[in-house]
């Protein structure tokens, strides 16, 4: 691959990403707050029992003084200790309700908010700004990231194909493997910062985010979280195999018509743009715990420290759904920003390689 072709796929991945961005970038605010610990909840209207069940024996134990001296000093020790045994079977019964419940999938939180109901809360309380929180960072990270990712994925692929069988999805696998790999490792510090504003309530700008940041934890604190960011490795790896796949039939089905490989028409771009929301569709449900675990190791405080002891955490408080929590928002986010990611790259790379004469998709 020349160093053109680099160029058309630096440029083409940057505009790509970009614009997904900008387009779905309320959506990602929710999708964040949902994913958050504290998230956008709902009052319960029966609120669970509170920490006065363990102050019962107390209230219970306190027999007025005329009643002593009514009762026996004998009956007045066995109504103290039947009231303490009793407050101590209904502590027990609450634990073990409340146990039961966190085993089938609920959380002991408050109920979460629908996707219109995050938005409309959003709005009224913050203003409809805070929809944007983070797209200053997005359009700074979503840019370079990009462009690193389909600039080290062409790369990774060029090499590839050169020393084993060409275009297998062993390929497509390790190119996408190398090339999430370099981009997480390179932009972290900047979506950490994005979701440090998403998160907060307040009017805070990037430049103080940042100096917050810097002040607690150093250099390294821009970078926690990156271990959950690895591991959703797995999931660009499952989107672009199948998008690769996908792609390989349409362009296939589309030379058995007699159209010729280096030719674009409107049609295609839209068989793209489905194959983008397609692949990502699957890729997002397969690979999904790590969003939410991401997201709770960038919050402020220490709660959640390492990957899998996130994870456990959430399992273990929240049930199932916590780990899952936000899935309907990211889905909704992910269709219309890939479908446009995808199908702009494409676009981009065809005018500039058309307009540059030159013969990229012969040699892909």
């Amino acid at each position: 691959m020349s160093q053109k072709d680099t160029a058309i796929h630096l440029v083409a991945g940057g505009v790509a990403g970009t614009a997904g961005a900008v387009v779905t970038c309320p959506l990602e605010v929710v999708k964040t707050r949902l994913q958050s610990s504290k998230g956008v909840g709902i009052p319960p209207t029966q609120p669970p029992p509170s920490d006065n069940t363990a102050n019962n024996r107390k209230i219970c134990s306190k027999i007025p003084k005329h009643q002593e001296a009514k009762w026996g000093y004998r009956r007045t020790m066995g109504a103290m200790f039947a009231y303490s045994k009793q407050a101590d079977r209904m502590l027990m019964s609450y634990n073990c309700q409340v146990q039961q419940y966190a085993r089938a999938g609920h959380a002991r939180t408050p109920s979460r908010m629908s996707l219109i109901q995050c938005i409309r809360h959003i709005v009224q309380t913050e203003g409809p700004k805070a929809l944007f929180k983070g797209l200053g960072p997005n359009i700074v990270g979503v840019a370079p990231s990009r462009a690193i990712y389909f600039c080290t994925y062409s790369q990774a692929k060029a090499i590839l194909n050169q020393n084993i069988p060409p275009d297998t999805p062993i390929v497509h696998l390790s190119a996408a493997s190398a090339a999430g790999f370099v981009s997480c490792t390179m932009t972290n510090p900047i979506w950490f910062v994005k979701t440090r504003l998403q998160l907060d309530g307040q009017h805070v700008t990037a430049l103080q985010c940042i100096k917050r940041i810097y002040a607690k934890s150093g250099i390294r604190g821009f970078y926690k979280g990156i271990t959950a960011s690895y591991m959703g490795i797995s999931e660009t790896v499952v989107h672009f195999v199948l998008y690769e796949g996908v792609k390989a039939r349409l362009i296939a089905a589309r030379s058995v018509d007699g159209v010729a490989s280096d030719q674009r028409s409107p049609r295609d771009f839209i068989e793209f743009m489905g194959a983008g929301a397609f692949s990502k569709t699957v890729a997002s449900c397969i690979a999904y715990p790590h969003e939410v675990a991401r997201t709770r190791l960038r919050e402020e405080g220490d709660k959640y420290r390492k990957f899998w002891q996130t994870l456990h955490t959430v399992w273990m408080e929240e049930g199932y759904r916590g780990v899952y929590r936000g899935l309907g928002t990211q889905l909704v986010r992910q269709i219309p920003n890939t479908a446009i990611m995808m199908s702009t790259y494409e676009a981009v790379v065809y005018l500039l390689t058309t307009h540059f004469n030159n013969s990229f998709y012969e040699n892909t």
